[in-house]
């Protein structure tokens, strides 16, 4: 049975979920494939509609089957991962794609933001990392791996930084917004109702994921992120 015939075997077998977020999973590693997979449809509202082993198939499934996110490995035979991104917004823009890789260098995850990817996750975050990626993704955000994040920022000191944000969770941003426009923990505390110890976590946690370690760092993050429009 060829590659096509085997996915939409599996497709046609599988219980659909209305709700659930349609995953297509590209891979040349089948353990690899098969472990991602496991974890992702163990998520409630996750289904992985389809896999596929090369870029050129990706393609195929992805114009064919319009899955709400496409998780694309960078390195694939055939076709490489920026290729098909590439060639998958061209003829849909709206679908989206969550590049992963093994590729910490800056370099892979502007190439698959030039493509067209909403997302960079490296293959050995977390397993709650990357479903918060799908999430992000998913909700119309734009995600990169924490790891990358304060990186990207350094790197592109007149640019944007947008993309560094989304790595921080809902009161972590909170939380690092206040601290950039000069609150003091205890005036942060008042206004979140949150103790000074539980606020000190979220900062810590945040500066860590964006690999910032001043107030000045994080003002000059807070302004290219546009945070602070005043500036």
């Amino acid at each position: 049975m060829s590659e096509t015939a085997r996915h939409a075997a599996m497709i046609a077998s599988s219980s659909p979920n209305e709700c659930a977020l349609r995953l297509l999973l590209v891979d040349d590693h089948p353990v690899l494939r098969a472990g991602l997979k496991a974890m992702l449809s163990a998520e409630p509202n996750f289904q992985v509609i389809a896999e596929a082993d090369n870029g050129l198939t990706a393609v195929e499934l992805a114009l064919e089957l319009a899955p709400d996110i496409i998780l694309m490995d960078v390195t694939l035979p055939r076709l490489n991962g920026a290729e098909a991104t590439r060639q998958i917004k061209l003829e849909r823009p709206a679908l989206s794609v969550i590049a992963l890789s093994v590729h910490e260098e800056l370099s892979f995850a502007r190439m698959l933001h030039d493509a067209g990817a909403s997302g960079y996750a490296l293959k050995r975050s977390a397993c709650e990392e990357l479903v918060r990626a799908v999430r992000v993704v998913a909700a119309g955000g734009t995600y990169i791996d924490p790891s990358l994040a304060g990186h990207l920022m350094r790197a592109a000191p007149h640019g944007p930084a947008r993309v560094a944000a989304v790595s921080l969770s809902e009161r972590e941003t909170e939380v690092i917004k206040l601290l950039a426009e000069g609150l003091t923990m205890k005036e942060m505390a008042q206004q979140l109702s949150l103790s000074p110890r539980t606020l000190e976590t979220y900062r810590a946690r945040a500066l860590e994921k964006l690999e910032l370690k001043t107030r000045a760092e994080l003002v000059r993050f807070a302004i290219r992120s546009g945070w602070l429009s005043r500036y």
